[in-house]
């Protein structure tokens, strides 16, 4: 038996799970939310016990040396030696990695060089990396890249209408984020629905801090709403989403900043819910203000038109819908917001039942025999990634 460990990262939230393989038997998981924030709030689930506490400060170094030593003292494991590898699911891999592998010094560099793809995510994912090398030396690290899904997408829908030298040079395209998320959906999908993945047309949506929206088509994606970064697509907790382009150069002139990258850094860390409302990043927090701060309101309305757009763009694009799927951390647990987004889509056919809405933890939260069906399905990333580890280790071990 061995002994796995997931971490998934996102970027203020640190979800994992330690699993038994080749059982797949979860034997504990947590989560950590508001990272780097004035006060975090850490879970760990046993297959006995429950942990939770609120920390000030709380950073990816100690949030890691917290997980292994609350591991150790609940005696969910007898030493961190029994941890034989780590997957960590890495948000880009560009067209180099096409697959789980193993991580060498060689393969860490690659991914830090590919932080341009996704600058929230790839350096803070390679810190992970390291901390969890220096804390388990004896487990092998393994990525497992959101971006190889995306790979197999139609060049209609990957490609940029610039210049296609640059295409090609530069290796520019709509590279993605949550692949893993999103075909783990499209395949829970499939066997909740009875039915062959290549023979239905799916619309998944993966809302959280970061949110994106993809289309599945003949069994592989076909179009997705995060573009060459994770920047692009519907609006999130302080990530702008979809802007023009121009925005750039004019922000760099009226703010007299030296550099593009500070405009950058506005569009991605300082934008969104957070910087709509000037209050948090936080839905949780949006939905207790609404009532009395109008900029609060504007961001949750922001935030559901943006996806409703695109589920409106994408139904057309696909010529019809079978089953539009609700998954991540707002999706799964917030039903207020799916009601809205639902009510915003009900041209399309799209609805709800309002007592399954509130009540479905997995399964139709549509009526019975309803034009589209409407799912809530968990994600779980952390399973995609552990078959994956799996198998890149079984690989390697030939």
């Amino acid at each position: 038996m061995q002994k796995i460990l997931t971490i998934n990262a996102g970027s203020s939230s640190l979800k994992w799970k330690l699993f038994a393989q080749p059982m797949e038997t979860i034997l504990a998981h947590g989560l950590v939310e508001r990272l780097n924030q004035p006060v975090a709030n850490f879970k760990l689930t046993t297959q006995t016990e429950k942990f939770s506490q609120a920390l000030p400060d709380l950073t990816a170094k100690k949030a890691i040396a917290l997980i292994l030593d609350k591991l150790e003292t609940l005696a969910v494991i007898s030493s961190r030696q029994e941890i034989t590898a780590v997957g960590h699911r890495v948000v880009a891999g560009g067209d180099v990695f096409k697959h789980a592998t193993v991580v060498t010094p060689n393969v860490l560099t690659q991914i830090l060089a590919l932080s341009d793809y996704a600058p929230l995510h790839n350096p803070a994912e390679a810190h992970y990396i390291k901390r969890l090398t220096t804390a388990l030396p004896q487990a092998q690290q393994v990525a497992v890249f959101d971006s190889q899904f995306f790979l197999k997408m139609p060049e209609m829908n990957a490609i940029y209408s610039i210049p296609y030298e640059y295409t090609q040079k530069y290796h520019i395209r709509r590279y993605g984020e949550h692949g893993i998320s999103h075909e783990y959906l499209a395949n829970r999908a499939a066997t909740l629905l009875g039915k062959p993945l290549a023979q239905l047309k799916l619309i998944t949506l993966h809302l959280g801090s970061g949110a994106s929206i993809t289309v599945i088509k003949d069994g592989i994606p076909f179009d997705t709403s995060m573009g060459f970064t994770p920047l692009t697509g519907v609006t999130m907790a302080t990530r702008a989403g979809d802007t023009d382009p121009a925005l750039v150069p004019f922000l760099q002139e009226k703010l007299q900043l030296d550099s593009t990258a500070v405009v950058s850094d506005i569009l991605n860390t300082k934008s969104g819910l957070l910087g709509i409302s000037g209050i948090s990043m936080d839905m949780r927090d949006l939905k207790a203000a609404e009532q009395t701060d109008p900029r609060a309101k504007l961001a949750i309305d922001i935030f559901v038109n943006r996806i409703v757009k695109y589920i409106g763009s994408y139904y057309t694009e696909l010529g019809g819908l079978d089953a539009l799927i609700f998954s991540g951390g707002i999706g799964e647990n917030d039903a207020d917001l799916r009601a809205r987004i639902v009510h915003n889509s009900r041209a399309l056919g799209i609805t709800l039942d309002e007592a399954r809405n509130q009540s479905v933890s997995e399964g139709a939260l549509s009526p019975d025999h309803a034009a589209v069906t409407t799912l809530l399905i968990p994600t779980d990333e952390e399973l995609a990634v552990v078959r994956q580890v799996s198998q890149a280790l079984n690989v390697t071990q030939r």
